[in-house]
């Protein structure tokens, strides 16, 4: 086998690493139509961990240059879609965390709708490497609404709030791509990692140091993003197009 069908073999398996992230996210539904919490959310974090890798190894490959006749950004997009939105809002409704019957449907469906306007803006990448608008990350939500025990109501409040930042474009740091701060992004992001994989076993229940360890980085990465956005040269740039 010559050097390049090697390669484009590769480019091959990067696609077909991204779609067995849509396989872990069948199974996450199928987990949580069972009331199988733990399992439902060992397989969101497979998908998590797909997402990541897939990415840089295509960039690394050249995926694109080398199999030009197939979107791998629409295959991300569709496993994402399953992934970040569909399952976890579909555990939302069956774990009870958000109202029974017609509201927490609407409240669920309004998360469908609004993060399917986002996953389909063309602009919601943007050229300096940052998300446009909350970038549809239903599955942490989801997972801390249901460590965190709050009432449906108040977490009808927190996801409706979410679902509407969807539509305000405002950037969101992009962790392993955003460049500034990317230094401490990235070890922070490590952190919260290896403290919500250390979750993970003990669901249904949790650690509330792992918890507010994990946390503490969504903290950061609201008030960072926020902070960059209001940056004043940011404001001018922005002003000035």
């Amino acid at each position: 086998m010559t050097r390049g069908r090697l390669l484009i073999g590769c480019a091959w398996g990067v696609h077909l690493l991204t779609a067995s992230g849509a396989a872990a996210g069948l199974i996450a539904i199928e987990r949580t139509a069972r009331a199988d919490w733990r399992g439902a959310f060992v397989a969101m974090a497979v998908a998590v961990a797909i997402d990541s890798g897939d990415g840089p190894l295509a960039r690394a490959l050249r995926v694109r240059e080398r199999i030009p006749a197939f979107d791998g950004a629409t295959l991300d997009n569709i496993v994402d879609y399953l992934n970040y939105v569909a399952a976890p809002a579909f555990l939302m409704l069956r774990a009870g965390l958000l109202p029974a019957g017609i509201a927490g449907a609407t409240i669920a469906g309004c998360v469908m709708v609004a993060s399917a306007y986002g996953f389909s803006r063309v602009d919601a990448k943007t050229e300096d490497n940052y998300f446009r608008g909350f970038p549809s990350y239903w599955n942490l939500v989801a997972l801390y609404l249901f460590c965190l025990g709050f009432s449906p109501a108040v977490n009808a409040a927190i996801t409706a709030a979410l679902a509407l930042m969807v539509f305000i474009p405002i950037k969101y740091i992009y962790p392993n791509r955003t460049e500034l701060m990317r230094p401490l992004t990235l070890a922070l992001a490590a952190v919260w990692g290896a403290a919500t994989i250390a979750m993970l076993p003990m669901l249904p229940g949790h650690s509330d140091i792992l918890l507010y360890t994990s946390l503490a980085f969504v903290v950061y990465y609201f008030v960072m993003s926020f902070a960059l956005h209001a940056h004043p040269a940011r404001v001018a740039a922005r002003r000035a197009r």
